[in-house]
């Protein structure tokens, strides 16, 4: 799954004021937990001697960032491992959302760059995309990771069988494989990490030729003139940014007050300027009602406003509102696994109420993010080779990536006054860095969100270049408590973009520098 995508998917309850501050995904994990915590937490079990009872000691059923990283990580614990796929090694994630979306993205920042080198004092000709040329890159870059956890798989001794695997029973996994025929698992343990599927709205009209959802988005084969995005989350803010850099003429329709609605409100705002600027047309407050079908696959889309009703016209229609949890077919009733209203129910262990069976990542309707699939693949897989291991959601890093990018971890400033901390904010702009002008991308601002009387760091929010890889260190802050005085005692090298960090954990104390 998206990488990005899918924290929009994710429904927020009132915060609860706790003793430790709550990250953004914790405070509607507390309403999951109201079920999830009925769940048996089993006792961890000694790591098991292999038993002739068993064909293998885990079965994974999906092989996207979870399933694949958990059937690696059984494997490395001794375990004999099968991991089942219908499809491809890698998921949503590696064949629809993460890497062939960056791969766009990536492709998109190149030739805008281009355009724009002449501030470099860098003169080139007429610069013009071939589409085919760059979906084929991607292509590239998707088959040779998919090859890659294939070859990983061979390297630790995964079995990957072709096909679509069910709960059969306690102990037993039916697969039923391309050609039609089955194979039987004996299995001790199983873990469930079938993902996501894209959302449909029952909107009239909003089917057929030119509807695309985020999968036929990486899979075009030509740029539309006009694109209008039902959504502004993580998938579309970023399938705007690309199609809006390719060149065609985007809207993007969002019924929330503002854009990436889960971010810290400044922060949102801040991006909104920058894609605004760059072409795209944002319509908030508001939802599309009825999708008109024309001729030469025109459509008249039909939006209701704060402003009254108002008609957009495109070729094409982005549903770009979230995933839904794939549980179909999975055999869930055979053994009476329990779900909720998003998803399979789990401890923190990755446990379901049955004991040996685990489900991890989007079928679980937590986070529906890739990384933390793979950390739960991993707590899962541990769990079930006997060496207990629990899962955190303390320090969960969100990420966008249009250009700005966007990425984010803990709680943002409206959260954290709802909490009740006394709270002190820094801010600091890019464009007051050397590393920021001497790259040409000045855009953005870091925000911290700090508890007032002892520093602690609840929250970093950041919109500028190389936000999500700069998000690591609040990552790591956040995970270990640390307070503003021990980030600001921390030296940041000269120049980088990571002094904006810097600057911005001392303006929470009024002590920056540079501003």
């Amino acid at each position: 799954m998206h990488s990005s995508e899918r924290q929009e998917s994710a429904i927020m309850e009132p915060p609860v004021k706790t003793e430790t501050p709550l990250s953004t995904v914790e405070q509607w994990l507390q309403r999951a937990s109201q079920l999830d915590q009925s769940l048996p937490q089993q006792e961890a079990q000694p790591q098991m001697q292999r038993s002739e009872q068993f064909d293998v000691d885990v079965t994974v059923i999906g092989a996207g960032p979870g399933g694949y990283v958990g059937a690696i990580r059984a494997a490395q614990l001794g375990g004999r491992v099968v991991c089942i796929e219908k499809e491809y090694l890698g998921g949503c994630c590696l064949n629809w959302g993460c890497i062939p979306t960056k791969t766009m993205i990536a492709g998109v920042e190149r030739y805008q760059q281009i355009k724009h080198a002449e501030q470099f004092g860098i003169s080139v000709g007429e610069v013009k995309v071939d589409f085919a040329k760059l979906m084929a890159h991607k292509d590239k870059v998707v088959s040779t990771l998919r090859n890659g956890i294939a070859g990983l798989f061979k390297k630790n001794g995964v079995r990957h069988i072709e096909g679509v695997g069910r709960i059969a029973g306690h102990h037993t996994v039916e697969v039923v494989k391309p050609d039609g025929s089955t194979e039987t698992i004996r299995t001790r343990t199983i873990i469930l990490a079938t993902g996501s599927a894209p959302v449909r709205l029952p909107i009239p009209g909003l089917e057929g030729e030119g509807i695309w959802t985020s999968d036929d988005a990486v899979s075009a084969t030509e740029v539309p003139p006009r694109m209008l995005v039902i959504g502004a989350g993580a998938v579309g803010c970023e399938f705007g940014y690309i199609y809006n850099g390719l060149g065609s003429q985007v809207t993007i329709v969002e019924i929330m007050p503002q854009i990436l609605p889960h971010e810290d409100a400044d922060i949102a705002a801040e991006l909104q300027r920058s894609l605004t600027r760059q072409g795209i047309r944002f319509l908030l407050n508001a939802r599309v009602t009825e999708v008109k079908h024309g001729n030469n696959g025109v459509k008249q889309v039909v939006v209701h406003t704060e402003k009254g009703e108002e008609t957009v016209e495109c070729e094409v229609v982005l549903v770009a509102v979230g995933r839904r949890a794939v549980l179909d077919g999975l055999g869930l009733e055979t053994v009476n696994v329990k779900t909720h209203e998003k998803g399979i129910a789990v401890n923190d262990k990755m446990e379901t109420n049955v004991p040996g069976i685990y489900a991890i990542g989007d079928v679980t309707g937590r986070i529906q993010l890739a990384h933390v699939a793979s950390m739960e693949g991993i707590v899962a897989a541990s769990n079930a080779m006997g060496h207990e291991r629990r899962m955190s959601y303390r320090a969960v890093p969100s990420c966008v990536y249009t250009v700005p990018e966007v990425a984010s971890v803990g709680l943002t400033e409206k959260q954290a006054r709802e909490q009740g901390y006394d709270v002190r904010i820094g801010k600091y702009a890019f464009r007051g860095l050397g590393k920021a002008m001497a790259m040409g991308e000045r855009d953005g601002l870091v925000k911290v969100v700090a508890e007032a009387r002892y520093g602690e760091i609840l929250g970093v929010h950041i919109v500028g270049p190389h936000a999500t890889d700069l998000i690591g260190e609040p990552v790591t802050a956040i995970q270990l408590e640390s307070t503003i005085e021990e980030m600001t005692h921390t030296i940041h090298a000269h120049p980088t973009l990571t002094e904006a960090l810097l600057e911005a954990y001392e303006d929470t104390e009024r002590m920056a520098i540079h501003k």
